[in-house]
């Protein structure tokens, strides 16, 4: 099992933050409500990932 505290959960959810972001921003640039929804799901994702990550370290 991996000891990394939550690490690699913080860096997956900063990843999925910035796509979701691009993906929102590109949505919104272009009238493409699909896009623009993936964008939001993505940093959710993201934020739900970090917490999870925040949550490890917390207990260690």
């Amino acid at each position: 099992m991996s000891e990394d505290h939550g690490f690699s959960d913080k860096v997956k959810g900063a990843v999925n933050k910035a796509k979701g972001e691009a993906k929102d921003q590109y949505g919104n640039a272009t009238g493409d409500a699909k896009k623009q929804a993936d964008g939001k799901y993505d940093k959710m994702k993201g934020e739900v990932q970090e917490k999870i990550g925040e949550m490890k370290d917390d207990r260690h």
